[in-house]
C-alpha cells in the first residue's frame, strides 16, 4: 500500500470521537496524518467535546479531551496532501469564517483529491461552495446549508455513509466503520489481512 499524506482541519471544541478515531485509524494503515488547526501550533492543543445521542430533540454536548495537534497551520500547504479530513463538531462552524481554510477545501474540491466531512463538516464543505450537484450527508441539522450550498442532501442512517466521486460523508460519529471504509476505498488503500502464525 502506498501511504497517502493526509490534512486534517480541526478546531476547539471538534467533536471527540470524530477527531480522535479517524485520526488514530488512518495512521494505523499505514498513513501520515497532519492534524492542524488556525492560529496554533504543532504540539499545542483543541478542546473537544462529546456529542451524544440520548433521545433528545438533537445530541447533548459534553466535555471532551485535549486533542495535541502534530502540524502547524500555518505552515501547511494544501498542495502537499493526498486526501482532506474535516471532522464534526462545533468547530467547523468558526472554522468556515476563516479564508485560508475555506482555500484549503477548496483546493481539494477542485483537483479532485479525497476529501471526507462528517456530521457538522458538510458547514465548511458549504461555506467553501464545493457542493454543487453533489449528494452530501450530514447532521440532519445541516440539511438546509448543504441545499443552500447547491448540494443535495442525502438523509442516512446514523451509522451509514455515502460516497460521491471523490467526496466522503456520513451523518455522524456511529458511522465511522462504514465512512473510513469507505474513504480508504477512495483513496485506493487496500488492507492485507495475512493469517495468524501460531508460535
Amino acid at each position: 500500500m502506498a501511504s497517502k499524506k493526509i490534512l486534517m482541519l480541526v478546531g476547539d471544541f471538534v467533536e471527540d470521537y470524530e477527531v480522535m478515531v479517524p485520526f488514530q485509524a488512518l495512521l494505523m494503515v499505514g498513513h501520515t496524518v497532519h492534524a492542524v488547526c488556525p492560529n496554533k501550533k504543532s504540539g499545542e492543543s483543541v478542546r473537544t467535546a462529546i456529542h451524544d445521542f440520548e433521545g433528545d430533540q438533537t445530541y447533548s454536548e459534553k466535555p471532551g479531551h485535549n486533542f495535541v495537534l502534530n502540524a502547524t497551520f500555518a505552515e501547511v500547504s494544501a498542495a502537499d496532501y493526498d486526501a482532506l479530513v474535516i471532522p464534526g463538531g462545533r468547530a467547523p462552524e468558526y472554522l468556515r469564517l476563516n479564508p485560508e481554510v475555506i482555500q484549503i477545501v477548496q483546493h481539494f474540491a477542485q483537483t479532485n483529491k479525497p476529501l471526507a466531512a462528517i456530521c457538522h463538516g458538510a458547514q465548511l464543505l458549504s461555506a467553501a461552495g464545493v457542493l454543487a450537484g453533489k449528494r452530501c450527508s450530514a447532521y440532519p441539522a445541516c440539511g438546509p446549508e448543504v441545499a443552500a450550498a447547491g448540494g443535495e442532501y442525502v438523509d442516512l442512517a446514523v451509522d451509514d455513509a455515502l460516497i460521491d466521486g471523490n467526496l466522503v460523508t456520513a451523518p455522524a460519529w456511529p458511522a465511522h466503520p462504514k465512512w473510513l471504509s469507505a474513504f480508504l476505498q477512495v483513496l485506493g488503500t487496500q488492507i492485507e489481512h495475512p493469517e495468524a502464525v501460531l508460535t
